[in-house]
C-alpha cells in the first residue's frame, strides 16, 4: 500500500521538490518569523502591524551544531531500536538575518560538517503509519551525496 507524504507540521515547510521553510513578514518592519506567527508581529513597536506568509531561503551557513547522543524524552518519537543518534544544526539564513534549527539527515558524519559549512533545506520521513509518511524539513551540507534522499 502507498503511503501519502504529508507534513508533520502543517504550514510550516512545502513538500516541493526543492522544499522551503514558510515563514511570516511583518510588512511594516520587514521582519521575518520562524516559525510562522499567527498573532501578531513581535517586531517591537509593530504589533499591530499585517503579517504575510512568505518563503524562507532553501541554503544557509552552519552556524553552530550538537549531537543528540542521547534519546529525547516524550513526546520524542523514536525512529529506531536501538536508538541512533543524530546531528541537530543551527542554519544561518543571510537574506532573513535568522537561525533556524533543525535536524541534519541521517548518515552525516561529523568530519562532514563544521561551522561555516554550506547546508541546504531537504525534507525526509520523521515517522509513518499504516496511511501516511510525515514528513518533516532537515539540513544536509550543500552537494553531500552519502544521505538517504527521501525527497
Amino acid at each position: 500500500m502507498s503511503r501519502t507524504r504529508v507534513p508533520a507540521i502543517e504550514g510550516w515547510f512545502t513538500l516541493d521538490d526543492e522544499p522551503r521553510l514558510i515563514g511570516t513578514k511583518c510588512v511594516d518592519s520587514g521582519t521575518v518569523f520562524f516559525p510562522p506567527e499567527t498573532t501578531m508581529s513581535r517586531a517591537p513597536g509593530f504589533a499591530s502591524s499585517e503579517l504575510v506568509p512568505v518563503e524562507l531561503s532553501r541554503t544557509g551557513t552552519l552556524w553552530s551544531y550538537t549531537n543528540a547522543g542521547y534519546q529525547p524524552p516524550d513526546p520524542y518519537i523514536a525512529v529506531s531500536d536501538p536508538y541512533e543518534p543524530f546531528w541537530i544544526a543551527a542554519v544561518h539564513l543571510e537574506a532573513e538575518q535568522m537561525v533556524v534549527l533543525g535536524q541534519v539527515v541521517a548518515g552525516v558524519p561529523a568530519e562532514a560538517i563544521t561551522v561555516g559549512t554550506e547546508m541546504e533545506l531537504v525534507v525526509d520521513t520523521l515517522y509513518s503509519d499504516d496511511d501516511n509518511e510525515y514528513m518533516i524539513w532537515k539540513w544536509q551540507p550543500i552537494g553531500w551525496s552519502g544521505a538517504k534522499e527521501n525527497q
